[in-house]
């Protein structure tokens, strides 16, 4: 089935769970935030959903590190 994932179509497995998804495009779980057909989804509840035909995920990882560029 085809999903869009960060707005890029995708060919995935017809009865997959959203959790399996992020794990199979190698996500660490707790670095990321999921929005699913603009709704956040939080990690509780991954495992229990089953992705769909033409379903819309935006997945956000977190990036540590940088500089603070204020004044002091």
């Amino acid at each position: 089935m085809k999903i869009r994932v960060n707005g890029e179509n995708r060919e995935v497995e017809d009865t997959i769970q959203l959790s399996a998804f992020l794990e199979q495009l190698g996500f660490n779980r707790q670095g990321i935030a999921v929005e699913l057909n603009h709704e956040v989804v939080s990690r509780e509840r991954w495992q229990g959903i089953a992705l769909q035909p033409e379903d819309k995920l935006e997945i956000v990882q977190f990036v540590g590190g940088g500089s603070y560029g204020g004044s002091h």
